[in-house]
């Protein structure tokens, strides 16, 4: 892939443009346009295939990202016959369809990994991926624990790759004009943020041990986790609250978006303390096995504060919307979500405000619409060196941090002091969860 990037970004410099140009000079221009199209194309696969791949269609079906779909791959044949499905409305081309992420990996051919796999599959199918050569897109969460974390911007600097973590609100038109408005002191001096999300999800089944479903590959599905005997209803979407074998609670599922808007309006960096008040509170005898409403809050130098309030089974409406992000300064504030924002003065007085008519989807599973499809643009014009990332890994992880340090705080039921050049906890039990037990032979390794 870098050969035939490079191809095209330097074909006009030296040896490479004469021998094109006279070689051009010899051929009609649809098959010269066919060579460098061919050159600079991306080859795409798709690993995950449940509700957020779809997400992604828009901008790889649109002739001006020019790729190409190489593979739908997922451990569930269902899910791969109805992404095919999908795809095959809108593609002149049949992708390949797989099972397993390691052989796509494998295929040299395949230049962008799209990994939309559940949380435990997020930072060891990313790092196969970079180790192969590949771009990579990966959803939030982009780490299971903080050791991976650290491992995936480790081995993103290391293998020189693009990776991008799927917060797409980085790439909101909207959301961007008013951060811009804030660090340019809009509201005065921005001293606090509250990030929420609400949901009225309903009771889950209790787990109980039952046949893989036909078409599931259980243990792939599995992979780096440690192995267990199947539990009817895990393999679609309950695995994000059956324990922490695969998933990282409604932290890591949706407060990861609201989280990093916080942090980017406020500019900081790693928080120096986080405490949680978190607690299963609806349907207390259902087969939910994490928090279902969870208070954080983390301070930062400067007496700057982030609150996380998020209440995944009340969907009482506190702040007006599903969710979204308020913004705190010592002249005014700011409210923002997927859709719009609104600026008001020290007396409550709107002084500026924008309805954007996005379609990104708030609270519905999956999500998707106009600012996925751009976050996928800015991947794409990223890596062919005409943009920078809205999102790049080393940032993101950073705000991905504050969703472990929540969820650790939780685990051992008291907060934390942390180390805000390094991230680091100053504590002995929290730091215990600093990564995980791994599948022998699964441990991902750069």
């Amino acid at each position: 892939m870098t050969t035939r990037r490079d191809f095209i970004r330097h074909a006009t410099l030296g040896g490479a443009g004469i021998a094109i140009a006279n070689s051009a000079m010899a051929m009609p221009a649809s098959s010269y346009r066919r060579i460098i199209g061919a050159n600079d194309r991306l080859n795409i696969a798709i690993a995950g295939l449940g509700r957020r791949h779809s997400a992604y269609k828009d901008a790889i079906v649109n002739s001006k990202s020019n790729v190409r779909l190489v593979y739908l791959c997922d451990v569930m044949e269902s899910q791969r016959t109805k992404a095919f499905a999908n795809f095959k409305k809108s593609l002149d081309y049949s992708p390949k369809l797989e099972n397993d992420i390691r052989k796509v990996i494998a295929d040299k051919d395949v230049d962008v990994l799209f990994n939309s796999t559940p949380d435990h599959w997020h930072t060891p199918g990313s790092i196969m991926a970079l180790k192969a050569g590949k771009n990579v897109y990966v959803e939030k969460p982009c780490s299971h624990n903080m050791h991976e974390n650290e491992m995936l911007v480790a081995a993103a600097k290391k293998y020189g790759a693009v990776v991008q973590m799927g917060n797409q609100q980085r790439s909101s038109d909207h959301t961007i004009e008013v951060v811009n408005m804030i660090h340019a002191g809009a509201i005065g001096k921005p001293y606090k943020a509250l990030a929420f999300y609400e949901n009225s999800r309903g009771a889950v089944p209790l787990q109980k041990k039952a046949p893989a479903p036909t078409g599931l590959d259980w243990d792939l599905f599995q992979g780096p986790a440690p192995r267990r005997d199947y539990t009817d209803n895990t393999w679609d979407y309950n695995w994000h609250w059956y324990g922490w074998d695969f998933g990282t609670a409604e932290a890591g599922n949706n407060a990861t978006h609201e989280l990093d808007v916080a942090r980017w309006a406020l500019q900081v960096n790693y928080p120096q303390h986080a405490q949680v008040e978190a607690y299963k509170r609806q349907f207390p005898t259902d087969g939910w096995e994490m928090y279902d409403s969870m208070k954080a809050t983390f301070n930062f130098a400067d007496d700057k504060i982030i609150e996380w309030d998020g209440k995944s089974r009340n969907g009482y409406d506190t702040y007006g919307a599903g969710r979204g992000t308020i913004i705190y300064g010592s002249e005014g504030t700011v409210f923002v979500d997927r859709g719009r924002y609104k600026m008001t003065d020290l007396a409550g007085k709107t002084t500026k405000e924008k309805i954007a008519g996005s379609n990104e989807a708030g609270t519905a599973l999956g999500g998707g619409g106009d600012t996925s499809t751009a976050h996928v643009f800015n991947f794409f014009d990223t890596i062919r060196g005409k943009a920078k990332l809205n999102a790049p890994i080393a940032d993101a992880s950073i705000s991905m941090a504050m969703v472990h340090y929540a969820n650790t705080a939780f685990r051992v039921g008291k907060g934390f002091a942390i180390d805000e050049k390094t991230g680091r906890i100053f504590d002995r039990d929290a730091m215990a969860l600093w990564s995980r037990k791994y599948e022998n032979g699964w441990e991902p390794k750069i």
